[in-house]
């Protein structure tokens, strides 16, 4: 049995230990921390351009990569830096791509939001995610801090996505501004989560109204009776995309857990536990994951959420199994993650953001 081959089956062996509430074995220790400072000074030195201040798609140029990086990486990032500066108080990491940000921000009616392309090169579609994506960030943030100024983009954003929101097919938002036949559980989910934050913050009773409103819709058009969510529903033909990813049963969990925190009512509770049992088992059961690595980031938002409230860390140490299986089957000879083909931006800050979460959770003894 080769090295690799003996951690894979023990990866799975974990992941399946941690579902069924028998773990007894424990992965071989990782310093997750190590790993994201060598991997966050590795993606700035071959993925960030001082010359322009943008970000690059992939370390080294493709055929067809854009001038500079779309958005959605930046939204990843953001929320990496928002962990690290959380795991190490007193540093600042999110002041460089709150920076590079503005650059896509588009003031065009009916809302001032960011496109998913800088204006200077061209002027592109702008996406509900991508906007929520930076608000849950910059609200994160305003909790650990305070700053006026993150709480301020929250409440751009969602001014923004609000105007994405309409009764065609009983409520939801749409995904992009310029396509009207898709309403997305990737745009609906953050949406629940980013208004919460709001509610938490202002306390303003229709933050919570428009949560409900949103949650409740995606809820009765997206979620499948195995308490997983389908990708999208086509609003023109009625046609629901029944693909599934992390990411949607990572937001729509811990968009539960922040309703039970608002309402104290456990229905919200128990189905966030009831998506974080069939999510493990559905993503994390293999021992290696089967989405991106920025789908599986969000979905670790959600799982880490919950153990706020539900002390049980079977569902983290399953992801910490997938994780610890990553490192030592998917990292290049540039520390970078992609071993076959090196990961672009946004598989980077997925990762990025998958170590700090799980640095912070080794830190505080969790793992």
């Amino acid at each position: 049995m080769t090295r690799q081959t003996k951690f894979l089956k023990n990866a799975g062996l974990l992941a399946s230990l941690a579902l069924t509430g028998n773990l007894t074995l424990h992965a071989q220790s990782v310093n997750y921390a190590t790993q994201l400072n060598q991997l966050y000074t590795q993606v700035q030195k071959d993925f960030y351009i001082p010359d322009s201040t943008y970000y690059r798609e992939h370390a080294v140029k493709q055929s067809g990569d854009h001038e500079v990086s779309f958005l959605w990486p930046l939204c990843a990032l953001i929320q990496a830096d928002n962990e690290m500066e959380k795991l190490n108080p007193g540093k600042s990491y999110m002041q460089q791509t709150y920076a590079v940000i503005e650059k896509y921000n588009d003031d065009a009616p009916p809302a001032p939001g960011y496109d998913s392309y800088p204006g200077e090169f061209s002027r592109e579609d702008r996406y509900y995610d991508d906007n929520q994506w930076i608000g849950i960030a910059a609200m994160d943030a305003y909790f650990r801090e305070k700053r006026k100024s993150d709480l301020a983009m929250g409440e751009k954003i969602h001014q923004f996505m609000m105007t994405g929101y309409d009764s065609v097919s009983g409520g939801g938002l749409y995904w992009r501004e310029g396509d009207k036949n898709t309403k997305n559980t990737c745009s609906n989910g953050p949406a629940v989560i980013l208004l919460m934050q709001l509610f938490q913050a202002t306390n303003k009773k229709s933050y919570l109204n428009e949560a409900i409103a949103v949650y409740n819709w995606t809820n009765k058009q997206l979620r499948s009776p195995e308490h997983l969510f389908y990708d999208n529903l086509n609003v023109k033909t009625g046609a629901i995309s029944k693909h599934f990813f992390s990411y949607n049963a990572g937001t729509m969990l811990q968009s539960n857990v922040y309703l039970y925190e608002a309402t104290k009512d456990k229905t919200y509770l128990n189905e966030a536990i009831q998506i974080a049992q069939s999510a493990t088992k559905y993503f994390l059961g293999s021992g290696h994951f089967r989405d991106d690595y920025w789908f599986n980031a969000v979905f670790l938002r959600g799982l880490q959420h919950l153990y706020k409230h539900n002390k049980d860390n079977q569902y983290l140490k399953a992801f910490q199994a997938c994780t610890d299986y990553a490192l030592a089957n998917d990292m290049n000879g540039a520390g970078l993650m992609g071993k076959k083909k090196t990961e672009n931006l946004v598989g980077q800050g997925g990762m990025l953001e998958i170590l700090a979460r799980l640095a912070w959770l080794q830190k505080k003894g969790v793992l």
